[in-house]
């Protein structure tokens, strides 16, 4: 077990010391990420990468993009064929009706005018819809 003092890593939130015990594991990981964000700031600084966006030669770019590790990746694959299966097993209106809101950005009186039905009835498929994906997740 590690002492660390969580002022050190929250002082925005922290205005005295505080100072807990963690497992080795959890102080590395905060290490190592203090030390990934000073040498994100130092490479920002070091290219005048942090004034400048308009210059084309791709520093910015890849300043500003952080890049996922592998699992992170495929964590993120994962769970949007999870969602994909999800989404093909529920009825086909209440599938449209969520593709439509939450992929389109379709309000739900949108919606509602485009099918020709009541906005309850939109409301109430995607509130259906919403909990059949989530039960659905649950099982998987």
């Amino acid at each position: 077990m590690t002492k660390i003092n969580l002022r050190k890593y929250y002082p925005n939130f922290y205005t005295a010391d505080c100072i807990i015990e963690v497992p080795d594991e959890i102080a590395a990981l905060m290490d190592s990420y203090e030390h990934a964000e000073a040498a994100y700031y130092l490479r920002r600084y070091r290219h005048n990468a942090y004034y400048s966006l308009d210059r084309g030669d791709g520093i910015e770019r890849d300043i500003t993009f952080v890049s996922l590790s592998p699992c992170e990746i495929y964590e993120r694959k994962v769970t949007i064929e999870q969602l994909h299966t999800a989404m093909a097993a529920l009825p086909d209106k209440q599938a449209k009706r969520i593709y439509a809101h939450y992929f389109l950005g379709m309000s739900k009186s949108a919606i509602a005018k485009a099918e020709k039905v009541n906005e309850s009835a939109v409301r109430d498929a995607i509130e259906r819809g919403l909990r059949n994906i989530e039960r659905f997740l649950k099982n998987v």
